[in-house]
């Protein structure tokens, strides 16, 4: 079975460089729309069994965005599992302040998460974060007949839960950088199946064509 994985479009506060995170939710680009165009007529023929979205806006409306793209519409399951990475005070704050505030761990935030410490803004452990997200793609696949499954999620929770399910020991979870906006990741698995297979990492080629730039801050 083929998992589909996709970060939502690019929002305002990620052109703002700003912490978005599990309760900060600001409003997609106009121009992020016609990114979700274009992924959604790259995967338009593939039969999808079911659709997993984050219960967040920005990532419903990428879900909504590509669905409407489809040969073969599929319901759109949304839950709270796929949200982004809790970031507690850091959430709607500049990128570049929480740096100079909490220099070292940021760093840990974005290439060594079995360091990071959470606790001085009240964020997220990674462990609690890895199970709700890595146990919903579980789940998911357990009560798929066939699939294949897509899920749109977030740069950092799915970043680091693909690679999880891929066999990457925590301190590697960054190791292959973070996904961009609209990008394309693809695991296979067979039943009883670990790790998952990746098969496709990140990949926005499909998105030159329309001149997006990569953007991947976590």
């Amino acid at each position: 079975m083929k998992l589909y994985f996709t970060r939502h479009g690019k929002t305002q506060w990620n052109q703002e460089k700003k912490f978005q995170g599990m309760m900060g939710d600001s409003p997609l680009l106009a121009e992020s729309f016609q990114a979700i165009e274009t992924l959604g007529e790259t995967l338009k023929d593939i039969p999808f069994e079911k659709i997993y979205s984050s219960s967040s806006r920005r990532a419903y409306l990428t879900a909504e965005g590509i669905k409407n793209r489809l040969s073969h519409p599929v319901e759109i399951i949304q839950s709270d599992d796929l949200r982004e990475l809790g970031l507690g005070a850091l959430e709607g704050q500049s990128i570049a302040k929480m740096y100079e505030k909490y220099g070292e761990n940021m760093n840990h935030l974005r290439h060594r998460l079995d360091i990071y410490d959470p606790t001085p803004f009240g964020g997220e452990a990674i462990n609690k974060m890895l199970s709700r997200t890595t146990g919903l793609v579980r789940e998911a696949v357990a009560k798929a007949e066939e699939g294949p499954l897509l899920f749109v999620g977030h740069g950092a929770s799915l970043t680091a839960a693909i690679q999880s399910l891929a066999g990457k020991p925590k301190a590697e979870l960054r190791s292959m950088g973070g996904l961009y906006n609209n990008s394309l990741t693809i695991l296979e698995t067979t039943e009883n199946d670990q790790p998952y297979r990746l098969l496709e990492w990140n990949n926005v080629d499909f998105l030159e064509q329309i001149n997006q730039q990569p953007d991947a801050i976590l």
